[in-house]
């Protein structure tokens, strides 16, 4: 399940993903805000915040590759910071090897930097 974090900063997205994640997730709560940032002009600046229970369904892994191919590499110039935020070894060894193909500039931060993480999208 992915929950839209609501105190973000102004000209900020954020998500927060618990259990496992399902191409709904993605089309229904993930994608339309950043689909509408981007086709204002907007500039992308994204939180995604990775609880421990943290788990992707095969439909959930497809929709990620998708959308990453629409709305990542299909708007490069659209992305600016990307914060990561959870304390999942497999999750930060994969952004580790696969994290330079994301558009923009992504950092990780640890489940209690959030703050850190929301001021440094800001910054």
């Amino acid at each position: 399940m992915i929950d839209v974090i609501e105190d973000m900063p102004p000209g900020t997205l954020g998500f927060r993903s618990e259990g496992h994640l399902t191409g709904d997730d993605y089309r229904e709560v993930l994608v339309p805000p950043i689909k509408a940032t981007i086709e204002r002009g907007g500039k992308i600046r994204l939180m995604f915040v990775v609880e421990e229970d943290f788990g992707e369904s095969p439909s959930g892994l497809l929709e990620d590759l998708k959308t990453g191919a629409s709305l990542g590499a299909g708007h490069l110039s659209s992305w600016e910071r990307t914060a990561l935020v959870t304390d999942q070894e497999w999750v930060k060894k994969a952004v580790r090897l696969f994290g330079w193909i994301a558009p923009g500039e992504m950092k990780l931060f640890a489940l209690s930097d959030e703050t850190a993480a929301r001021e440094w999208l800001t910054a």
